[in-house]
């Protein structure tokens, strides 16, 4: 301990310093979307690419460095159009991204086409450099989409790590009923049977709050369905999306009190885009609402009634949260649509009705929110809260939706418009962000207040949408701030 006054040597700082690091590389808690690790990693990776490549000879200058300047720019070319053609966002992708992705592509032909004229280390710079520069691009993929926050998270996704509160059925079990409330919930996996759908899915997982396990049999608690992006792992809203944490805290400030969530599977595989439609990919809507639904109302107990299940959805799946929600209006009651898009969507309309129905524009016509909410005419006792980015500004409203089905924006406003015609309560929220998972982090926590109240969480009071009358008439589009931390 220093005394107050006394003067710190550049040994202590050096010490102080290097056990804060160590601190926070065993935490695990290094941002990969800011700070350190990004510039490094970019810096290094740039120092070796240059090395590798090198001058050389007048030769390679004039022949062999053109030929792979050719192939980094196709190979980013390439990634472009394949982005740009799946419609996969909306959202421009950094600069940075393309760039990695060519210098992967020049850096690879380089250590083919000058392995032998080049000397022992520069053949050694030039292998580092393609995965130096894959991991960069991957990097600046990230940095896009927020897949990874920290390294922790990261390291977790890549090694199927424990999520937090996760445990097993059996504990699960033995804790049902014993005692007080538990200081937080339980994330527990479960293998819903495929019966009704036939939908081959991987495991889903289920978060039980505190209050669950206050009796036996467990109160007939709300329950929401969390549904992921297009490329998805179930766990991605606990772990990308700190579902578990928000819902925790959530919890934690109301008696133990929240709904029950359960992590679905709409994909059966990460690259698997279903779009939560039944289709030639699978029947993904048919698991989400004859097998999951019947699943947790007989295994965990939680109530049947319409009126205490919700949606809620980042990207693809704030477009499924919709969609399943005015499709099965007597299964759900409350959705929340964290920038989804305007239908299910698979690149441009004929391309989506070609590659999730084979063709069959009658059965994408019965998936399409617009239809169906029209077809349906008025609901009863529907409610949904549509959480759009704010970067862009307010000129973006007037975009056409069905022209720009995946600009989230249009989206909202024109599903909100229809659907305040047909009965539905819903408000458009704008938030500060971009689309990627802290944006859904942020959106989730701001709209979980409502719609566990709106849910009948017990203890949890019932309240407006933003920019609401108690009544549900729409005043004007409400700004909510992301929710603290």
């Amino acid at each position: 301990m220093v005394p107050d006054g006394a003067p710190i040597n550049q040994t202590e700082r050096v010490t102080a310093t290097s056990h804060a690091a160590a601190r926070l590389l065993a935490s695990g808690q290094i941002s990969l979307m800011h700070g350190w690790v990004p510039i490094g990693l970019q810096v290094v990776t740039a120092t070796v690419f240059a090395l590798g490549v090198g001058f050389r000879s007048r030769r390679w200058r004039a022949v062999w460095l053109p030929v792979a300047l050719a192939v980094g720019g196709a190979v980013a070319y390439a990634a472009h159009w394949y982005i740009v053609d799946r419609g996969l966002s909306d959202e421009p992708a950094p600069p940075a991204l393309w760039v990695w992705i060519a210098l992967t592509g020049m850096a690879a032909t380089v250590l083919v086409l000058g392995w032998r004229s080049a000397r022992r280390w520069r053949r050694g710079a030039t292998l580092l450099a393609v995965p130096l520069c894959l991991l960069s691009a991957a990097l600046a993929l990230n940095l896009w989409v927020g897949y990874f926050p920290t390294v922790q998270a990261a390291w977790n996704q890549l090694t199927s790590g424990a999520l937090p509160d996760q445990t097993d059925q059996a504990t699960v079990t033995a804790m049902a009923g014993r005692g007080p409330r538990p200081p937080h919930g339980s994330v527990v996996p479960v293998a819903i049977p495929s019966d009704a759908s036939h939908f081959k899915h991987r495991g889903e997982l289920v978060y039980l709050p505190p209050a669950w396990f206050a009796d036996y049999p467990p109160p007939k608690l709300p329950t929401v369905m969390m549904i992921g992006g297009q490329f998805n792992t179930p766990a991605d809203w606990a772990r990308a999306g700190n579902a578990v944490r928000t819902i925790d805290d959530f919890a934690a400030a109301h008696g133990g009190n929240a709904p029950v969530l359960v992590f679905v599977d709409s994909g059966g595989a990460f690259n698997n885009d279903t779009e939560c439609v039944n289709g030639v990919r699978g029947n993904a809507a048919d698991h989400l609402t004859k097998d999951v639904v019947p699943f947790m109302i007989s295994k965990f107990g939680v109530s049947p009634e319409q009126s205490r299940w919700g949606i809620a959805g980042w990207s693809m799946g704030g477009t499924c949260a919709v969609d399943l929600t005015v499709m099965h209006p007597e299964l759900f009651s409350a959705f929340v649509d964290v920038a989804g898009d305007f239908y299910p969507n698979a690149g441009n309309k004929a391309q989506t009705i070609a590659r999730l129905f084979g063709g069959n524009a009658a059965a994408w016509a019965e998936f399409d929110p617009t239809t169906v909410i029209t077809r349906h005419g008025t609901y009863t006792g529907i409610s949904g809260w549509f959480a759009i980015s704010s970067q862009g500004g307010p000129s973006r409203l007037a975009i056409d939706a069905a022209a720009n089905p995946n600009n989230q924006t249009a989206a909202a406003n024109s599903l909100c418009a229809l659907g305040h015609a047909n009965g539905i309560d819903c408000a458009v929220v704008p938030q500060p962000g971009k689309h990627d998972w802290p944006f859904a982090d942020q959106a989730f926590a701001a709209a979980l207040p409502w719609l566990a109240g709106q849910l009948g969480t017990p203890g949890v009071p019932r309240i407006p949408l933003p920019g609401t009358s108690p009544a549900g008439t729409p005043e004007h589009t409400a700004q909510v701030a992301p929710a603290g931390r």
